[in-house]
């Protein structure tokens, strides 16, 4: 891997194969090679990082396991790409009381933007002012109004994001940060809390006020791990619940 040398203090001392893994990554991350851009096959990956091919292809395997690329059988290895279909089904918790998976609808409130308050700024990785786009929204399920959202994302990342409001949204958020910014979403983190419901939690996901509901804070970074949006979304549980896997 001696044309790589420049990584060498990062990667020195990890296996061989995560020192590949992490080389491609950060190409990914820089925009080199873009969503749903071939990438090059095993062979030449081998040839240019200076490695056996079985080691670039547990890279890739490790890679396919992070769904950072997708491999095609007699195709080749692609950059994943966010689709509505892949964001719902690999970030969307909430199922039925019957353990259904539900396809939410979203309706946009409102956008604005406002500065970051302290809280806001450490999850976020930033100075505590810095400009960032709020946006309101109300999510359905099963023709119900189930969720109420507050996502907020650094203007620097993202800017000039107009989301227009009052009519359904048809992409996912992720599917516009990778489309319109080149930014993936490949990491999050949550942390879940009961609340009751405000007043305005009442009437938007029409409820009683103190309703128990379920508030989920998700922190969604991209390849490199920056910072690149909290959503803040409070669940009604009368008619839906909760469920991750764990691997």
């Amino acid at each position: 891997m001696d044309n790589q040398a420049e990584n060498k203090t990062e990667t020195e001392f990890q296996p061989l194969y995560a020192q590949v893994k992490a080389l491609i990554t950060r190409r990914i991350g820089s925009g080199e090679w873009k969503p749903g851009a071939l990438i090059p096959n095993e062979f030449q990956l081998a040839a240019e990082y200076n490695v056996s091919q079985g080691t670039v292809r547990k890279a890739l395997i490790a890679l396919e396991a992070e769904r950072l690329i997708v491999r095609h059988q007699g195709r080749g290895t692609y950059v994943a790409q966010h689709t509505r279909e892949r964001a719902l089904f690999h970030f969307f918790r909430m199922v039925g009381l019957d353990d259904q998976r539900v396809e939410p609808t979203s309706l946009t409130l409102g956008q604005k933007t406002l500065a970051a308050t302290t809280a806001l700024a450490a999850a976020l990785e930033v100075q505590r002012g810095a400009q960032l786009h709020c946006v309101t929204r109300i999510r359905t399920l099963k023709g119900l109004p189930a969720i109420f959202e507050k996502i907020y994302a650094p203007v620097n990342l993202v800017p000039n994001l107009v989301i227009e409001t009052g009519v359904e949204m048809i992409d996912e958020m992720y599917v516009i940060y990778q489309e319109r910014y080149g930014i993936t979403i490949a990491h999050a983190s949550e942390r879940l809390a009961a609340v009751a419901a405000t007043s305005a939690d009442a009437r938007l996901l029409k409820i009683p006020t103190a309703t128990p509901l379920l508030e989920v804070t998700r922190i969604a970074r991209n390849i490199n791990r920056v910072a690149v949006e909290v959503r803040i979304s409070r669940y009604r549980t009368d008619l839906f619940r909760y469920a991750a896997e764990l691997n």
